[in-house]
């Protein structure tokens, strides 16, 4: 089984944001011989890195200025100033299903000819083929910082009671068992938001179903209830080794009983990472691949791309563009993000890994991911709320339903996007 792993018209999105002002393209004024670059990244938690960023390329660019604009509510201005026609001349954006929107609107510059691809891991270049709703000859986007999501442990609490790190579904199961029968809760996760309950889901159904069900589905080849069964019945297991009442509990709550040591594990992405210091400077804290299946062989990292650069097809500076991603992509560049902003270098080479992530290492050097299921699934379509009322409902048929209405939604909030795969498979059979 391959291991590697949508949605409304992008006019319909961008219909929504109609009544929105437009942020003003850049307000700069450059000398006449500069060609003026301006990029519009959504991690406005980034913007030191980025400052720190723009203010090196520009001292050893004379011919080039570049401006970077991290904004409150990124997608809401870019979608705006689409609709206007105002386009910067790269975005950065992450590797999800804007992306799969933006890239469907045909905005994107084909960027095949940059070799910088040539350098960026091969997990990372799979996910994005596979966020196109259907295939496209060309790549489209330069992916740079990813993150990563398993279970976060308690490294001295492990130590303390000489717990070894499960490498199979059973083993994860008689651990939990064992952390329990020592008065010590297993797990935390704060499902009160319900955002929270995707991240055990993503980190099973990684190593459970095939990166690309999602499209599958689409093209009629499998369905919901096949290619998640087992994930919905090992997050329904996890319950018994959760806090009680773990819809009492926020986020926070999660991220602050953890730090506190009210739990061993805390089944979470790394970008809790942060709030849980915030808390707890001083805790030490490290990693698993969520090991959903019983065979170590089939485990695999979800890890997803959280930070890419994609050039706007309109752009009138494509030389000076891939001048900045040339830059953008030099070692002590993404170094620079990194240490700002932790994560997983998209591109080959020895960077720091987190020693959050140190447990993880294995699976990040040997490029072997899988992509966050989430990012195919549109977000009308409220897959948090149906896990979360899936979890909640302890019916024996609870599995069936809750399957059930996977498909049933999924039909509902794609009926385009399936008509518009269809047409392209019968496109592709009449060429043939």
């Amino acid at each position: 089984m391959s291991k590697r792993k949508v949605v409304g018209r992008f006019s319909l999105i961008m219909g929504a944001v109609l009544g929105m002002a437009c942020l003003v393209g850049c307000e700069g004024k450059t000398s006449s011989d500069q060609t003026e670059v301006e990029m519009v990244c959504y991690k406005q938690e980034a913007v030191e890195a980025f400052e720190k960023i723009e203010e090196q390329f520009n001292e050893t660019h004379e011919d080039i200025h570049l401006t970077i604009s991290s904004p409150n509510e990124a997608m809401t201005i870019l979608k705006t100033r689409f609709i206007r026609e105002d386009y910067p001349d790269i975005i950065g954006i992450g590797g999800d299903i804007n992306y799969s929107n933006f890239l469907d609107a045909d905005l994107f510059l084909d960027i095949s000819e940059l070799e910088e691809l040539d350098k960026v891991k091969e997990s990372y270049l799979e996910m994005d083929k596979e966020l196109e709703f259907v295939p496209r000859e060309g790549v489209y986007a330069l992916p740079y910082a990813a993150n990563a999501a398993g279970i976060l442990y308690n490294k001295e609490m492990f130590r303390e009671h000489g717990w070894e790190i499960p490498k199979t579904w059973e083993e994860f199961t008689e651990l939990c068992d064992q952390i329990q029968s020592s008065g010590i809760q297993p797990l935390y996760f704060g499902f009160k938001d319900v955002w929270t309950c995707l991240a055990p889901w993503n980190a099973l159904a990684v190593g459970l179903a095939d990166s690309d069900t999602c499209s599958q589905v689409n093209q009629s080849e499998t369905t919901f209830a096949m290619a998640y069964r087992e994930t919905a019945e090992k997050i329904k297991e996890l319950l018994a080794y959760a806090e009680p009442n773990p819809y009492a509990y926020s986020y926070n709550d999660a991220c602050t009983a953890f730090a506190r040591g009210e739990a061993a594990m805390y089944p979470i992405g790394s970008y809790a990472i942060p709030q849980i210091r915030s808390v707890n400077p001083e805790m030490e804290i490290d990693s698993f691949v969520f090991p959903a299946n019983s065979s170590v062989e089939e485990n695999v990292l979800n890890s997803g791309i959280d930070l890419q650069f994609c050039v706007m097809k309109n752009t009138e500076q494509k030389k000076a563009v891939y001048e900045v991603l040339r830059f953008l992509y030099e070692d002590e560049v993404i170094q620079i993000y990194l240490e700002d902003q932790g994560g997983i270098a998209c591109k080959e080479g020895a960077f720091t890994i987190p020693d959050e992530l140190e447990g993880m290492r294995d699976y990040i050097e040997n490029d072997k991911m899988a992509d966050f299921q989430d990012h195919h699934y549109p977000s009308e379509m409220s897959v948090d709320a149906m896990i979360q009322t899936y979890l909640l409902d302890e019916s024996e048929d609870a599995t069936d339903k809750f399957l059930e209405r996977f498909d049933t939604e999924w039909k509902r909030y794609n009926r385009d996007l399936i008509r518009k795969v269809q047409e392209y498979q019968k496109e592709m059979e009449d060429a043939q």
